[in-house]
């Protein structure tokens, strides 16, 4: 395997931040220091870059099998090594959804070989219909390491239970799309001033925080995990940080549409501004980035869900959802640390090893002997989205036509470049 060497880079993991030098040879980090002399088959000049632990999504949406017209495993990794992504956790709405060992294998055995390790979710009940659950020591057999009917709440409460007081026995995280579909009753949008004026029904926040306490609650019950996905609103945050104090083992996450942007974009009426849940009001964008700021959420995700075109033409009628791979990392670097709400090594905390941590996986850092999945970035680039410009077959998303700043350059994959925007 290939040697490289990067040469006069800021180095930021979770913990350091200094300029140094970087040498990588067979997939992993052989020297951190000062003025490396070692020849290699590649070196790149990092002066005014970034090396960063290259980003974990643990919410994305690769529609495959079943719905590759809207994107595949190979599509969806590309946009994810445009993005600094090398690891996702990919939902299990599929179609058929992901609840056979055969359908596992075949993901993890197509995306082999891209430079992304893909971790399929497996459903917790049996075609997402919430009745019966899987048979999780199948699931986990052929490479699960987490379970949700993402898209659909498990609505009855003792079927969760259940698979919560397993998830003890076979160690796989239980991950909770938190929404009431009888509170949500057909909404479009966040019910507020926006949806009254607009004439649209509107999806009350009671749906989320409902759902956000019940999942915490039967968790406590049987003293097991629970990730909570997407936190959008304050009530929800706020609910987590006091479960959180009472040793509830509860984690959670939010994308970066939560904590930059509002429902006041859905006076365009135009639905690459709706996703599930959808965008909220300024004072939950505020609680979001607190939140953010004070442990209470421990991950940045993307909950990328591609929507094609069409789809996407009529307001009321298309399915909810947003691309995000190739924006993530940029977004953040623009609302949070350009703003001095966050600081790179929270940032690397949040997008590179929280998710890891979570599901289990190796911890990465700028250390000796550790994989080289990386990422360089220019973090002061300001560029504008083109969603024609996206790797994603997709392109609904929110941040189209936004002038964001940080850009992540090349990607490193298990010591290969497998993505070079220089």
């Amino acid at each position: 395997m290939s040697s490289l060497l990067i040469k006069n880079i800021r180095a930021v993991d979770a913990k350091n931040d200094i300029t140094t030098d970087v040498l990588i040879s067979d997939g992993k980090i052989a020297e951190v220091e000062n003025n490396i002399r070692l020849g290699a088959e590649n070196i790149i000049d990092g002066t005014d870059l970034v090396l960063m632990p290259s980003l974990f999504d643990m919410h994305v949406h690769f529609r495959d099998p079943g719905q590759t017209y809207k994107e595949d495993i190979l599509t969806g990794c590309s946009a994810a090594l445009a993005g600094g992504v090398t690891g996702v956790l990919a939902m299990p709405n599929t179609v058929p959804p992901c609840d056979d060992p055969e359908i596992i294998r075949y993901v993890r055995e197509k995306s082999a070989g891209t430079g992304v390790d893909v971790y399929p979710v497996g459903c917790i009940t049996g075609k997402m219909n919430g009745e019966g659950l899987c048979d999780y020591d199948a699931l986990k057999e052929a490479g699960c390491i987490c379970i949700s009917d993402d898209g659909h709440p498990v609505a009855d409460a003792e079927q969760m239970r259940k698979a919560l007081e397993l998830s003890n026995r076979n160690g796989l995280l239980v991950a909770s799309h938190c929404e009431d579909l009888g509170i949500i009753n057909g909404g479009k949008m966040n019910k507020g001033e926006i949806s009254e004026k607009l004439g649209v029904p509107g999806m009350d926040r009671a749906s989320e925080d409902y759902i956000t306490a019940r999942e915490m609650i039967l968790a406590a019950s049987v003293n097991a995990r629970i990730h909570i996905c997407h936190v959008s609103t304050e009530g929800s945050a706020a609910m987590i940080r006091f479960a959180k104090s009472r040793g509830v083992k509860v984690t959670c996450e939010t994308a970066p549409h939560y904590f930059m942007l509002t429902d006041k974009l859905l006076e365009k009426r135009d639905a690459d501004y709706r996703m599930n849940p959808p965008l909220r009001t300024e004072e939950d964008v505020k609680a979001i980035i607190e939140a953010l700021k004070d442990g209470t959420i421990d991950c940045i995700i993307t909950d990328h869900a591609p929507h094609s075109a069409e789809e996407k033409s009529d307001f009321l009628k298309a399915p909810n959802g947003v691309v995000g791979l190739e924006t993530s990392l940029a977004a953040t670097l623009t609302a949070l640390y350009h703003t001095g709400e966050l600081s790179l090594n929270r940032i690397v905390e949040l997008m590179c090893v929280n998710p890891r941590r979570i599901l289990g996986l190796d911890i990465p850092a700028i250390q000796v002997g550790k994989k080289a999945d990386l990422v360089i970035a220019d973090i002061n680039r300001k560029w504008t989205v083109d969603p024609d410009k996206l790797h994603s077959k997709s392109h609904n998303t929110v941040f189209k036509g936004m002038t964001l700043t940080g850009k992540p350059l090349v990607t490193i994959s298990n010591g290969i470049i497998r993505y070079d925007a220089r």
